[in-house]
Parts: C-alpha cells; sequence; structure tokens
C-alpha cells in the first residue's frame, strides 16, 4: 500500500516525502499497533474520542445488528428505534431542561448547528438582529466555515478567508499566563468572565446570539475554569439575553469524570454540542442538546428548523452509542476517572522537577503539559524554538518511545494527554516514564 492517494488532516504533506507514514492496523485496551508490529500507548484516546479503550467487540456487534436490521434510514420527517432511544437516553443525562437532540455526525457539525439554532431562535422570537457570537483566545470550535469563524486560532482560519461575520473573541481562562493576579484565582476567574460580558457590550447585546465556551479549553493546552468563573458567566448570559453554549465536543461522556463537562463545574448551558466520546469513537455521531424554550417556537404551526445532515442520527452509529454508555454504566467507567483522576494528576505533577516544564494542568482525563525556556520568568520559546522543538523532535521522539499523544504550538508549546479512560496507575507511570524520558532530552537541547 501507497500513500500517494490518501490526503490526511491537519498534516504536512511534505513530513512524508521521504518516509513512511505511520499506519495502525490494530488496537487493544489502552494500545494501538502498527503495521510492523510495533505498541503505542494511546495517550490521545485516538483523538480525544476512545474512552472505553480500543477491540471493544460489544460495538462491533451492536453495529452488525442494526445494520442487519436497518442499515440506514434519514431522520428528515421519519425516526428509527435507534435514534429514539439515544435521543431519551442522552436527555435523562444532560442538565437541566437539556432535551431536545439534534443528532449530527461530527463535532464541527453540532458547533455550527448551534449557531444556526441560536440565529434562527432570535429570529422567530423577534429579534433578528441578535446574530452574533462571542468564543475565546486559541479555542478550537471545528473547521466548517461556521464553526471555523467562532474557532479563535488565526494560523489554521487564513487561507479560508473571509469567514463568517460576527465571530467575536474574547479572553481565555490561561490561569498560567496571568500573573497580574498573584494567587488569586477567583479575582483572575470574575475577570475573565467579565471580559466576555465586556465584549458583548462592545459589540452590543442586541446583536449577540451566543457565547461558546469549552469547560477546559483544548488548544493552548487544558485551560480549567477559574473557581467563579462559569457562575458569573451564566450570569452575564442571562443579563444580556445571551445564550450560553457549552462545547463539550471533547469534554462530554465521561472525560471529566461526568457525562457532561457542565455538571462537573456546576453550570446550566442553553445548548451543549458533542460528538467524539458518544461512541468512544467507534461510529461518527455527534450532536447538539437544546433546551426546551430553544425549541419551543418550532413547535407548532409550518415553523421548521430549515437545518439537516444526511447521516446524522445514522441508525448504526446510534446502535454503537446505546451500546457505548450500556458499557459506560456497566462498568462504572465514570466512577473509575473520579477514583483515580487524582492519581494522574500526582503522577505527572512528578515531571515539575523538569526545567522544561512550566505547568501541568487539567482535570479527569484531560490533560497539558506546557513547555518553557525559562522555569522562573515563565519564557516561551519563538516560532523557529517550538518549530525545531515540537515538530523537530518531540513529536517522533515521543511515538519512537511507544506514547502516541499531542505535541502542540496553536497557544504556547505544550503536551496534550487524554488517555482512555479506562487507563490505571500501570499506564500513567508508563506515560511520565516516556515523558521524563524525552523532556529531560529535549531540555537539554534548549
Amino acid at each position: 500500500m501507497t500513500t500517494d492517494n490518501l490526503w490526511m488532516h491537519f498534516t504536512r504533506r511534505s513530513s512524508y516525502a521521504n518516509a513512511p507514514v505511520p499506519t495502525m492496523v490494530r488496537g487493544e485496551g489502552a494500545y494501538v499497533y502498527d503495521d510492523k508490529g510495533r505498541r503505542y500507548l494511546d495517550g490521545l484516546a485516538g483523538l480525544f474520542a476512545v474512552q472505553i479503550g480500543h477491540g471493544r467487540t460489544e460495538l462491533a456487534d451492536a453495529a452488525a445488528k442494526q445494520m442487519a436490521e436497518l442499515a440506514y434510514f434519514p431522520i428528515w420527517s421519519y425516526a428509527h428505534p435507534t435514534a429514539l432511544r439515544l435521543a431519551e437516553k442522552i436527555a435523562s443525562l444532560a442538565p437541566g431542561d437539556l432535551n431536545q437532540v439534534f443528532f449530527t455526525t461530527s463535532g464541527s457539525e453540532a458547533v455550527e448547528s448551534a449557531w444556526k439554532l441560536a440565529r434562527a431562535y432570535y429570529k422567530k422570537t423577534g429579534r433578528p438582529n441578535k446574530h452574533k457570537v462571542v468564543s475565546r483566545f486559541i479555542a478550537y470550535h471545528g473547521t466548517s466555515m461556521g464553526a471555523l469563524s467562532i474557532t479563535g486560532l488565526p494560523g489554521i482560519k487564513s487561507d479560508f478567508e473571509p469567514l463568517v461575520p460576527g465571530a467575536i473573541k474574547a479572553a481565555n481562562a490561561n490561569y498560567y499566563r496571568a500573573p497580574v493576579f498573584g494567587d488569586d484565582p477567583v479575582a483572575f476567574g470574575r475577570w475573565a468572565a467579565e471580559e466576555i460580558g465586556r465584549a458583548i457590550e462592545r459589540e452590543g447585546a442586541d446583536t449577540v446570539a451566543a457565547v461558546f465556551v469549552e469547560p477546559v479549553q483544548n488548544s493552548g493546552g487544558c485551560y480549567p475554569p477559574p473557581p467563579g468563573y462559569f457562575d458569573r458567566l451564566r450570569e452575564i448570559c442571562d443579563e444580556h439575553d445571551v445564550l450560553l453554549v457549552s462545547d463539550e465536543v471533547i469534554c462530554a461522556f465521561g472525560r471529566l469524570g461526568e457525562y457532561f463537562g457542565a455538571t462537573r463545574y456546576g453550570y446550566q448551558p442553553d445548548i451543549i454540542t458533542c460528538a467524539k466520546g458518544m461512541t468512544s469513537g467507534y461510529a461518527p455521531l455527534g450532536a447538539m442538546i437544546a433546551s426546551d424554550r430553544l425549541a419551543e417556537p418550532f413547535l407548532a404551526g409550518d415553523a421548521t428548523f430549515y437545518h439537516g445532515i444526511t447521516f446524522g442520527g445514522h441508525p448504526v452509529s446510534s446502535a454503537v452509542a446505546l451500546a457505548n454508555l450500556e458499557i459506560f454504566e456497566r462498568e462504572d467507567v465514570l466512577g473509575h476517572v473520579r477514583r483515580n483522576e487524582g492519581a494522574f494528576r500526582s503522577t505527572l505533577e512528578r515531571l515539575n522537577d523538569l526545567p522544561i516544564v512550566g505547568e501541568v494542568r487539567g482535570d479527569g482525563y484531560f490533560y497539558g503539559i506546557e513547555l518553557v525556556k525559562d522555569k522562573t520568568t515563565r519564557e516561551t520559546f519563538d516560532d523557529d524554538e517550538s518549530e525545531r522543538l515540537l515538530r523537530g523532535f518531540l513529536s517522533k521522539a515521543l511515538f519512537d518511545a511507544g506514547l502516541y499523544c499531542r505535541a502542540d504550538d496553536r497557544g504556547d508549546p505544550v503536551i496534550q494527554l487524554s488517555p482512555p479512560l479506562i487507563c490505571d496507575q500501570t499506564h500513567f507511570n508508563e506515560i511520565e516514564g516516556v515523558l521524563r524520558a524525552v523532556l529531560t532530552e529535549a531540555g537539554n537541547m534548549i
């Protein structure tokens, strides 16, 4: 097999001009294996998705059974049993009155759907000027044109501009890079929330429809919310009649020890977007989960939400999701994460003795390790140094050492970790051991 015809996503094609592309052929538990028989610890759960680990035949069996019964039918004016059961199940798990489940096939589509619903809702309720959205700097929310507009990463947007107008950016919750607040995370959290409020006011609240935030911001290396942040953000959204959208494409379905990150941090969104872990990555499926209030204008007369996706709520994907959630309950996956997240944190925090490690941060099974030139001043790497460090050394060195994770510099340089939720202390030790060896070598290169 050659890779001449496969256009890989987010990949420099020149990287493999004279080298073979790593090719994975199977997975088992927390590990994946390449075509040469080498084993790698999957420290990223595929792409923040494989919650219950690789090789679970129950999910394959659920897919095969559904294919034999009804392989495909759309949910455009019709329904099928697996979509009905899954929607009911998700509504029962979602916080508050988030009872309306609109299925997609990906996280980007879920985010796109949420922005479209926010716009349509305000048009239906007599406030047609409310169409803009506020999101946070460096945040990633997807790649379709609307979702990409909400994304706060200039480097991945420039080739596709002009994008959808009305996507405004505000401060994120990176406490490590906010030294002016000293040892007062509560003050920082209030300031960061108020920055979103000020963005709404600058644009005019009568023009802003929604705020999009992740419970833990992924891009930039896992920014958990400071104390009180979401309480104040909820108040700001209510004060300005703006919808709060919790983008949980990564954080939902156990990543933070709860089905939804909003539950973990105790806030009530108007919409949740999710995907990835809903099926543990075994089949493509996403969802926008909306409150009953947002559905109300579409429940009578000829009102219609003119939006749909061919494979949204696919029967096979829905069956896989139901089987996945059954495993969550039967094996107490959420409890496992809660019982072991402290051990995961403390194991990673051993790396704080390395000069190149600036901060270890995250929650649940979702962590970022920020890399610095100077631990005392928190000086980061310039673009050329980051290129040499991450792409020139770390990515390949970590992989060669048997750890699949992500070395990322979409914000400051970080190592991202998001292992399957079945991992335990044995896996944590293996992750720490590989990181220690490779980061020690990287530190000696500075």
